[in-house]
C-alpha cells in the first residue's frame, strides 16, 4: 500500500487486553502507531493469501496425470457432428 494513499475508509476491530498490549508494544518497537502497525500487518497478510489464491497447488503425480491426459484425444463425437455441419455464415 502506497504511504500518500488517501485514507478515507475505517477499520474497526475489538480485541482483549492482552492482545491489544502486545500489539501497542510491537508497534512502539517499530516506532509505528498501532493504526499503522496493524494495517501494515493485514496489508501484508491480505497480499499473502491473495497470492496463495492466484495459484492450483497439486501433488506432483496429479499434476503429471493432468498433463499426460492432453496428450490422449478425445473422440468427442457430438462436438465432431457440429463441426461437420454445413456453415450458415462464410467469411468474406
Amino acid at each position: 500500500m502506497s504511504q500518500m494513499a488517501t485514507k478515507t475508509k475505517r477499520i474497526e476491530m475489538r480485541a482483549d487486553a492482552e492482545s491489544e498490549a502486545r500489539i501497542a508494544r510491537a508497534a512502539a518497537l517499530m516506532r509505528e502507531s498501532i493504526s499503522a502497525f496493524v494495517l501494515g500487518a493485514a496489508g501484508r497478510e491480505a497480499d499473502r493469501v491473495l497470492r496463495a489464491a492466484d495459484h492450483s497447488v497439486m501433488p506432483a503425480a496429479q499434476f503429471d496425470t493432468l498433463i499426460a491426459s492432453l496428450d490422449v484425444a478425445d473422440a468427442a463425437p457430438q462436438l465432431q457432428r457440429i463441426a461437420r455441419r454445413k456453415r450458415a455464415y462464410k467469411r468474406a
